[in-house]
């Protein structure tokens, strides 16, 4: 099945653009193009997509409060930030807020696709220019000796995950349940103080 997906942007050609480049792409559907973080509450539930491209500048609700709205409702549905922007502290903002990807405009192009299909996959896409400043911001605020604190068998995972590899392939690699892998992710974040895997990959690399 394609992969289902809502779009949030007011800017009605860039709207227009990606329900284009969604449709033609035999692995993807466009179910909806919302150009409000209103009517993405709205709509978005009730048509349950898999992934849904989220603006951050919108006309009355921002892309950040409608991100945290529709994850509220919808706690598996994937968010990938799709912005011009690139301010750090939207960036972390964002990610607070359920975002599990981040790419700028100037990626509206088969890489979209490619981020939309790892993203649904367990990954967490990024433009190259986002992932310096998660990884600088970690270099930066981390305590030391966490990634030490973790178990012999969390390091295992996290270096794994920090590869890309996807839970089910961790799995595989270690001999392990994905359940393990699951538990063993929430122990990590837990230990790391951090909310999702790209916060974790970037304490990590610069552990």
């Amino acid at each position: 099945m394609p992969i289902a997906i809502s779009i949030v942007e007011d800017d009605s050609g860039t709207r227009e653009k990606l329900v284009r480049l969604l449709n033609q792409t035999s692995s993807l559907h466009c179910v909806s193009a919302c150009a409000t973080g209103e009517e993405a509450l709205q709509k978005i539930p009730r048509e349950r997509p898999d992934v849904a491209l989220v603006d951050i500048h919108l006309p009355g609700m921002d892309g950040i409060k409608c991100v945290a709205g529709l994850k509220a409702q919808l706690p598996e549905l994937s968010v990938l930030i799709l912005t011009r922007h690139s301010d750090t502290d939207l960036v972390f903002d964002a990610l607070r807020a359920g975002a599990s990807g981040y790419l700028l405009k100037d990626m509206i192009s088969a890489e979209l696709v490619s981020a939309i299909e790892q993203l649904h996959a367990g990954g967490a896409p990024m433009s190259p220019e986002i992932a310096r400043k998660v990884v600088s911001y970690f270099n930066q605020a981390k305590t030391p000796g966490d990634v030490e604190k973790l178990s012999k068998r969390e390091q295992e995972v996290l270096a794994l995950l920090a590869k890309g590899y996807l839970n089910k392939e961790i799995a595989d690699i270690l001999d392990i349940s994905i359940a393990t892998v699951r538990m063993n992710l929430r122990h990590i974040y837990h230990k790391l103080h951090v909310r999702c895997r790209t916060e974790a990959t970037a304490k990590y690399l610069g552990h």
